[in-house]
């Protein structure tokens, strides 16, 4: 215990927080160059930015409680034929070889430089952070299938997501060439990396939509592992590749060597129908999801971290998880697919909702899943999907391999 003669004086801890307000602004080094923000004792610690993966798919091991999401195609400024290319007719049957040139030299500049911003974003040195700490910023960075096309049609993440059940998606809010995730604990971060990232882009990209979004509280699910709760007040996100052998096998991309270390990524923009959902009674809002609400214990018993039971059933033969409850119609082991890692967030703009975030080796995972879902999941009805899109997560880079250069 600290003895009451151990504890700092209130002097002391004034002079201590004015000290760093005094040195968290953005200083010059010895070369006169801006160096990094000094962090505040309740800052979060640098998430890396380097290495075989990228940031913000499974580092930080908890996700960050902000995320912001921007789309953006790439512009005829790019390279003249750029957008054209990357059609699928037009698009070569193979990744290309030695260096690349014309628009796919286009694009990898424009990514390469973009990992540099992201590296001096997460250091702190980047002066359009405006003094601000970055603390565990991350920003993840996939492209579109159009652009994948251009490096080789048959690589993963050249595929377009289909049309599905429950959507209202206008033209602009489907697809896109260029994700920017940028994900942080401070949320004043997210819209000062951004306009850093864009400017640095300058008119190479064009925004197509961005959604702001947060994670609810955080349940203990495990020993080291939280879910959030969402807004229908169920935990969310129990299931998934969480050790390093399951992301192994479900996340990460093996093969072909251009794509290695990279994986597929979903976002769907959903609304809730929350009026409608709350006005279930508990034990039918339960039925639903296949868990129970207060817990996140499946219906079939068990511990919250426990998939479900399905073959369990009542003394009377019906099955403890209903059959058209989420948690069986999503299920994994029903589907035959393997396991996506999801970051989802909740939004409140344009509309109480979800911003859904998978992430997995194989787009059928995603596919698959939701078609089965379709034909008869109860969760469904309360959703409308507004927006939709899946980019091929670039493998991880460093200084001698800049973002994007195995493929561009």
């Amino acid at each position: 215990m600290i003895r009451a003669d151990d504890r700092p004086s209130r002097r002391t801890l004034l002079g201590a927080a004015s000290a760093a307000v005094l040195t968290a602004g953005c200083s010059a080094d010895s070369n006169g160059q801006p160096a990094a923000p000094a962090a505040t004792a309740s800052a979060p610690g640098q998430v890396t930015p380097t290495g075989t993966h990228q940031a913000g798919i499974a580092t930080p091991h908890t996700p960050q409680p902000n995320l912001l999401a921007i789309i953006a195609d790439i512009t005829p400024s790019l390279a003249p034929s750029a957008v054209q290319s990357a059609a699928p007719s037009a698009a070569p049957s193979a990744v290309p070889s030695g260096a690349p040139s014309g628009p796919l030299s286009a694009v990898g500049r424009l990514l390469a430089e973009l990992g540099e911003t992201i590296v001096a974003l997460s250091a702190g040195t980047e002066p359009r952070l405006v003094g601000l700490v970055p603390g565990d910023l991350t920003v993840t960075v996939g492209v579109g299938p159009r652009l994948v096309r251009m490096a080789g049609r048959t690589l993963p993440g050249a595929t377009d997501l289909p049309a599905f059940a429950h959507e209202q998606i206008a033209p602009a809010a489907r697809g896109g060439d260029v994700l920017l995730q940028i994900c942080a604990s401070d949320p004043l971060v997210l819209s000062v990396a951004a306009a850093a990232l864009l400017d640095r882009a300058g008119d190479r990209l064009r925004e197509r939509w961005r959604q702001s979004a947060r994670r609810g509280p955080a349940v203990q699910v495990a020993e080291g592992l939280t879910a959030p709760r969402n807004q229908l007040g169920f935990v969310d996100g129990i299931v998934g590749p969480h050790t390093e052998a399951e992301q192994s096998l479900n996340l990460w991309l093996d093969e072909p060597a251009p794509v290695a270390g990279g994986t597929i990524a979903v976002l769907r923009r959903m609304e809730l129908d929350l009026r409608r959902f709350a006005g279930l009674s508990a034990a039918h809002q339960e039925a639903v999801i296949g868990r129970h609400r207060d817990t996140g214990i499946p219906l079939s018993g068990g511990v919250v971290a426990d998939g479900p039971d399905l073959g369990a059933k009542t003394p009377d033969g019906r099955y403890l998880v209903p059959a058209d409850a989420h948690a069986r119609r999503a299920h994994a082991a029903v589907v035959g697919v393997r396991l996506m890692l999801r970051r989802s967030y909740s939004i409140d703009e344009p509309a109480p909702g979800l911003l859904f975030v998978s992430f997995q080796n194989d787009l059928r995972t995603f596919t698959a899943t939701l078609t089965h879902m379709e034909n008869g999941d109860a969760l469904l009805p309360f959703t409308k999907t507004t927006a939709s899109a899946t980019f091929l997560i670039l493998p991880g880079f460093d200084p001698r391999r800049p973002l994007g250069s195995t493929l561009f």
